[in-house]
């Protein structure tokens, strides 16, 4: 064998080595994420808009700790421009980014409802349709039925 028909040789040995493990790896990772059943719509993601941390942070512990939700994101740095009594209203604002089941929205709602400082609280919310498994599964742990 000449020299280049040997490294040939050797390129396409470990081409189909690279490929094989490669294939491997992909399948055992594709079939472990298809045994991590995501079942739509049971876990919601809700938003409140809040005037300060100060408030954000108190309406968030309780939530947590009430065990109606699993986590809250306090966002700083919002400019909320809505219209309210006929008048444009522009005003900085906390968003609370909050993760629970979709069965404990309507808790939640009323939790916030009772305990902010508006006199319309925005409490809104869409289902999670995908998310990461492991990360939909401590949600779930985090906040009973």
């Amino acid at each position: 064998m000449s020299m280049s028909t040997l490294s040939y040789a050797k390129h396409v040995f470990l081409a189909v080595a690279s490929m094989s493990l490669l294939w491997f790896a992909s399948r055992r990772f594709f079939c472990s994420m298809a045994s991590e059943q995501v079942t739509s719509g049971l876990h919601s993601a809700a938003f409140v808009t809040c005037p300060d941390k100060d408030v954000a942070t108190k309406l968030a512990r309780g939530l947590v700790e009430k065990d109606l939700v699993a986590c809250v994101n306090i966002i700083p740095g919002l400019t909320s421009v809505y219209k309210w009594e006929g008048k444009v209203e522009e005003d900085n604002e906390v968003l609370m980014m909050i993760k629970t089941r979709t069965a404990k929205i309507s808790e939640v709602t009323s939790f916030v409802r009772e305990n902010h400082p508006y006199d319309v609280a925005e409490v809104i919310s869409v289902q999670i349709d995908q998310g990461n498994p492991p990360y939909l599964k401590w949600i779930s742990d985090s906040v009973p039925e």
